[in-house]
C-alpha cells in the first residue's frame, strides 16, 4: 500500500449497449449489452485500489444492495463504507456506446442524490491521506452540504483535497459558475477540455489553465486523444500526449487516469510521473470494454 485515500462519489449500475451500426429507429439493432458496476466515485476508488493505494469510498446505495455491493468493493480491494437508502434503489445508467469508442449517458441517480451528513462522519477522515470528491456528489443540495462539510473539516486536518467536474451535463445545468465555490477546499481539479471551457468560457487550453489556476493550486486537463497537461501556480506546465491504442470503450477512462495521478501523486513521484502514470490508466481503461479494471 502507497497511502489511503477516501474517495467520495456515486455507486452507479451501468448497463452498456455497444451497437453493431448505426441504431435503426423503430426496429431492432444487433448489440453487446452488458450490465457492469460503475459510477465516477465507485470507478476511481477501484483503480485507486488496483494501483496499491488503500483506498476507501463513501456513498449511498439502495438497502437492498447493501451487501451485494460491499462484497463487490471488498473483492476489488476497496473498504467501502456505504449507507442503504431504504426509499430509494442503486443509482443506474444506461450507456449507449459508438462505433468510435463515445459514449452517451441516461442516468437514474437513484440513492446517490440523497447522500448526506450521516453518512459521511468526519471520523472517516482519520488516518487518510487525501480527500478526493467525484463532481456528481455537488450536484444536488444535500449531498452538496454534507461533502463540503467533509472538505472544509479536511482541510482544517491539512488533509489534501482533489475533485473532478465530472459531467458537463450535470455542470451546465447547475451552473458552472457555482461550481468553484462548491470546490473551494480542493487544492487540486481534473477537468476535460469541455468540462474546463464551460467553468472558464475559454476554448484555449492555456488560456483554460490560466483561468482555474486562479481559484485551485494544481490543474490536471484531460485531453483525451490529445493528451494532458498538468499545472501548478509558479511552476512550467507539463503536457504529454496520449498513448496510440485502439479504443473499445471510453467509459471510466477519466477515473483511471485520475486514479493513475493520485496514486503516483501519493508516492511522491514528480509531476511528470504521475502525468506519465495517468496516461498509462487511461490508455488501459479505453482498450476494454467497463468502467472499472476487475468489472465483473
Amino acid at each position: 500500500m502507497t497511502g489511503r485515500i477516501l474517495v467520495v462519489g456515486d455507486v452507479i449500475t451501468d448497463i452498456l449497449a455497444v451497437p453493431e451500426g448505426p441504431v435503426a429507429r423503430g426496429t431492432d439493432t444487433p448489440a453487446t449489452i452488458r450490465q457492469m458496476p460503475g459510477g465516477s466515485g465507485a470507478n476511481q476508488a477501484v483503480w485507486l485500489a488496483a494501483m496499491g493505494v488503500d483506498a476507501h469510498f463513501a456513498a449511498r446505495v439502495g438497502a437492498s444492495d447493501l451487501v451485494r455491493l460491499g462484497r463487490h468493493f471488498e473483492g476489488q480491494g476497496v473498504a467501502a463504507h456505504l449507507a442503504g437508502d431504504e426509499a430509494n434503489p442503486t443509482g443506474s445508467l444506461i450507456c449507449l456506446v459508438d462505433t468510435d469508442g463515445e459514449r452517451s449517458f441516461l442516468t437514474d441517480r437513484g440513492a446517490n442524490a440523497h447522500l448526506g451528513e450521516t453518512d459521511l462522519p468526519f471520523e472517516l477522515l482519520e488516518g487518510m491521506d487525501r480527500l478526493h470528491i467525484s463532481g456528481y456528489a455537488l450536484f444536488e443540495a444535500k449531498p452538496r452540504a454534507a461533502v463540503m462539510a467533509l472538505a472544509a473539516r479536511a482541510k482544517a486536518r491539512d488533509i489534501p483535497v482533489s475533485i473532478d467536474p465530472a459531467s458537463t451535463g450535470f455542470l451546465a445545468a447547475a451552473g458552472p459558475g457555482n461550481f468553484p465555490g462548491w470546490a473551494q477546499d480542493a487544492e487540486i481539479i481534473f477537468p476535460n477540455a469541455d468540462e474546463a471551457q464551460l467553468l472558464t468560457g475559454q476554448t484555449d487550453p492555456d488560456r483554460q489553465i490560466a483561468a482555474l489556476l486562479d481559484i485551485f493550486p494544481r490543474v490536471v486537463l484531460k485531453r483525451g486523444g490529445e493528451g494532458a497537461i498538468y499545472a501548478a501556480r509558479g511552476m512550467d506546465t507539463i503536457a504529454l500526449p496520449a498513448e496510440a491504442v485502439k479504443i473499445v470503450d471510453t467509459t471510466g477512462a477519466g477515473d483511471a487516469f485520475l486514479a493513475g495521478f493520485l496514486a503516483a501523486d501519493l508516492r511522491r513521484e514528480t509531476p511528470a510521473g504521475a502525468m506519465a502514470a495517468a496516461i498509462a490508466a487511461g490508455a488501459r481503461a479505453v482498450s476494454r470494454l467497463g468502467a472499472q479494471p476487475l468489472a465483473l
